[in-house]
């Protein structure tokens, strides 16, 4: 029978080894993604009403249409991409310290 090494794996390694993956993909693999990415649009699209659409608030954010604005190719998919996991890590990071369980100081 052959022995198990078991080995502990630290928390801080799982959440870093997790963002280093989002990232990557969100960066690399999102250039071969799909040429409809919203769903919604696609299928407004598809059914004729796309046209009623109006302006909404983030259509001048540095960030819209999935690219970053100035910049053209899948490079800028790609960085937008980064940029949206690390704004989502952050987010959720200090979301968790606001959130921890803190010991009791009770006597």
């Amino acid at each position: 029978m052959r022995e198990r090494l078991s080995r502990k794996i630290s928390l801080r390694t799982v959440l870093i080894c997790g963002l280093a993956l989002s990232a990557a993909l969100a960066g690399i693999v999102s250039t071969w993604a799909s040429s409809h990415p919203d769903g919604l649009e696609f299928v407004a699209e598809k059914l004729g009403f796309l046209d009623t659409a109006g302006p909404h608030n983030s259509d001048n954010s540095p960030l819209a249409g999935y690219a970053i604005r100035g910049m053209e190719g899948s490079a800028s998919a790609g960085l937008a991409g980064v940029v949206g996991v690390l704004v989502v890590a952050l987010l959720a990071f200090g979301l968790m310290r606001l959130l921890r369980r803190r010991p009791s100081t009770t006597d």
